[in-house]
């Protein structure tokens, strides 16, 4: 296959590119699972932007940089946060219905809430489902144009790459078989890697492809060791495949507080993520049933210390702004309006990823990344609270303005193995994938140490062996994806082991 341009991954920053890039020619956009399904979908709280006259660019910008440890790149952060007010611009065209109030004049105007690390409100939002609200209308819209092309259940494997120019990727079909797509330019928007950890708010597909593979292929890195954990997860099993339900940041915005068993105030609630999470485990850590024996925070259903009400608001109000997850509590039986709601920190989101520029370009010639799979700079050590969506529209919308199709032809040629999907094989290939997750919750969590990184690398490098010689006879979709996760997981690790001092969302 032959494209313009090659875009894997269908979260929302891949879609924008989609939409821009087939004005210009060919788009296929290549992604593992259905197109909705990426971490886009999950995202409840919205997008921030400076659109209120009582804020400006200046108040925004410090806020990110605060919150990011002053460890980002300013130029990058004042791009994307002078471009705000445009990205909502962007998304009202496309058809993106955000929540609307009237002033007193009777002008109606968006709607803003308020998160952490924010000193006002300026997060636009649709309920407590905007992520899905905004991929819902880019899947239309994407759906509707007649020059891009949609492969689902495509699994990017590897990038075609010779001296350091990139010629497209190598795919496993919905038909388990090995092909090749060649492309001008290759865009991956591959997504988050929560997936390396055992608890996570991330979906299934959430694995680092784009991070691995852009990494095989020589790209450059950049700031792994900055993983944010999410302060308020719902601490109950999950059901079925799904993450760990998160409890919106925005909560806290309206006014939840967060309590611990004796039922009093331990934290202010719109701190940033890094230190709400740190006073979670604070008072998770004390309980026997709460540590392990590396002194790391595990997930107690039977032993919740730490608590998140909203009941002291009208029940209607709750209802009405936060209609998903009162929804979706209610099948693990609690009530929004009126229950203590049991949290706990989990793996969240990546602030770093593949180096780029503000033009999404990496180091490696025709070869694009945007969205949480990239690091532009804007997130430094912790990410604010509603950047991520607006990152990723910010980028997109500009990534295209510096992609000029080559109309070249290219002649590669590859082994051709056979795809193994035996139940024997995924078995072996999804405990091994277990134990990494589980290492990569013990020894690289929310409080780390020297000691515990080592062991770490160390017993991640031994599933990696072990995971080599499943792969010297044989090849699957779970074999390659839990490849790549492990890659990405020794990634983090060696470097958190470089950094010895906290900074941001990695303590040491």
């Amino acid at each position: 296959m032959q494209t313009n341009f090659l875009v894997i991954g269908s979260g929302i920053s891949g879609l924008n590119f989609a939409l821009h890039a087939a004005k210009k020619g060919h788009v296929i956009v290549v992604t593992k699972k259905l197109i909705a399904e990426s971490n886009t979908n999950y995202a409840q709280g919205g997008i921030a932007a400076v659109i209120d006259k009582k804020d400006d660019f200046k108040k925004h910008i410090e806020d990110t940089l605060k919150t990011g440890a002053y460890h980002n790149d300013k130029r990058a952060v004042s791009f994307m946060v002078r471009n705000s007010p445009e990205a909502i611009g962007r998304l009202i065209d496309l058809g993106v219905q955000f929540e609307k109030e009237k002033d007193s004049s009777g002008k109606e105007h968006l709607k803003l809430a308020q998160e952490g690390g924010h000193k006002t409100r300026r997060i636009a939002y649709t309920g407590d489902y905007t992520g899905q609200e905004i991929e819902s209308i880019l899947v239309k819209r994407v759906r509707e144009h007649p020059n891009i092309e949609v492969l689902e259940n495509t699994f990017a494997t590897d990038l075609i790459c010779h001296n350091r120019t990139v010629y497209g990727a190598k795919i496993i079909t919905r038909k388990n078989r090995l092909d090749a797509i060649f492309a001008d330019a290759v865009i991956l928007a591959t997504g988050g890697l929560g997936q390396v950890y055992k608890f996570t708010t991330n979906p299934q597909i959430a694995t680092g492809d784009g991070v691995a593979i852009a990494y095989r292929a020589g790209a450059k890195l950049k700031d792994l060791e900055f993983i944010q954990f999410h302060p308020t997860a719902l601490n109950k099993k999950p059901r079925g495949l799904k993450p760990r339900l998160l409890l919106s940041e925005t909560l806290r915005g309206e006014g939840a507080k967060l309590l611990n068993k004796n039922g009093k105030q331990f934290v202010n609630e719109l701190l940033s993520r890094d230190l709400v999470a740190r006073a979670i485990y604070a008072e998770l850590k004390n309980s026997p049933a709460g540590t392990s024996a590396t002194g790391n925070q595990t997930h107690c259903p039977s032993r919740n210390q730490v608590y998140l009400s909203i009941a002291h608001k009208k029940p209607s109000f709750i209802k009405k702004r936060f209609p998903h997850i009162y929804k979706e509590l209610k099948k693990y039986r609690l009530d929004l309006t009126k229950d203590l709601i049991p949290v706990v920190p989990v793996a969240h989101y990546s602030c770093g990823g593949i180096k780029t520029n503000l033009n999404g370009q990496t180091s490696l010639k025709h070869l694009y990344a945007f969205g949480e799979t990239a690091c532009t700079g804007v997130h430094g050590a912790n990410r604010l609270a509603s950047n991520s969506l607006l990152e990723a529209v910010v980028f997109s919308n500009q990534v295209v303005k510096s992609v000029k199709p080559l109309k070249i032809h290219h002649a590669f040629t590859f082994k051709q193995e056979k795809i193994n999907t035996s139940p024997s094989l995924r078995a072996k290939v999804l405990q091994l994938k277990k134990i990494a997750q589980e290492t990569m919750w013990e020894y690289c969590g929310i409080v780390r140490t020297q000691k515990g990184l080592k062991e770490g690398i160390r017993h991640l490098q031994s599933i990696q062996k072990q995971l080599a010689a499943l792969n010297k006879t044989q090849i699957s979709r779970e074999l390659l994806e839990t490849k790549n996760l492990l890659e990405v997981g020794l990634l983090i690790l060696k470097a958190a082991e470089k950094r010895r001092k906290p900074l941001g969302c990695h303590f040491v």
